[in-house]
């Protein structure tokens, strides 16, 4: 019946359901590794990409968070000659 002539890619049921032999786990490590492999490479072409293609939004970036940083200097700037008035260091103050 396995070595039938009429049956010429027969494949045997698993000897070992729902057991992993070790010639399966080998088998599947394997697997594993080049399934690693590839998916580093997909990864590397993907951050290559996103490098060489982010200048543009990178500079639109950087334009956004010197916008930020000037609007957070000038409320600290007025909360800072706030305080200095009410402690009657004001006009002398070095930081205002």
């Amino acid at each position: 019946y396995p070595k039938c002539a009429q049956c010429p890619d027969f494949v045997a049921p698993d000897s070992t359901p729902g057991v992993m032999t070790w010639d399966e786990l080998l088998e599947h490590m394997d697997n594993l590794v080049t399934w690693g492999q590839d998916e580093l490479k997909t990864w590397h072409k993907t951050a290559s990409a996103l490098q060489v293609g982010n200048t543009q939004s990178e500079q639109a970036c950087t334009t956004e968070d010197l916008q930020h940083r000037t609007q957070l200097q000038n409320k600290l700037a007025g909360i800072c000659e706030d305080m200095c008035k009410q402690v009657g260091a004001y006009p002398k103050c070095a930081q205002c």
